[in-house]
């Protein structure tokens, strides 16, 4: 399997090619759709891609870690991080993909 990442060109690329608009209109169009999810994170809310998977946020609390190299106890603060769950049809098709 390839280790290539897919960019915001490479899917512009992909919108021109498949909806036929100019490459600019292309750019713009990806751009708008990644400021939209964005947006709605910094906001708060959750993001679902029918078919594709969510984008969830999840507040850690706090708790004490631990330094592995000297042992020292570290406390960690409590934090929002951002979490992608795939949806069943997106776990399958990689499936699918994988068995080939």
């Amino acid at each position: 399997m390839g280790s290539k990442t897919v960019t915001r060109a490479d899917l512009s690329d992909a919108v021109h090619r498949e909806v036929g608009l100019s490459r600019h209109e292309s750019a713009e169009l990806v751009e708008a759709v990644l400021d939209m999810i964005s947006d709605k994170l910094v906001g708060g809310e959750s993001v679902k891609l029918s078919s594709f998977g969510s984008f969830l946020l999840r507040d850690k609390t706090g708790r004490v870690g631990r330094n592995p190299k000297t042992g020292e106890e570290v406390p960690i603060e409590p934090r929002r991080v951002l979490v992608f769950k795939p949806s069943q049809v997106l776990k399958d098709r990689v499936d699918a993909a994988l068995s080939k």
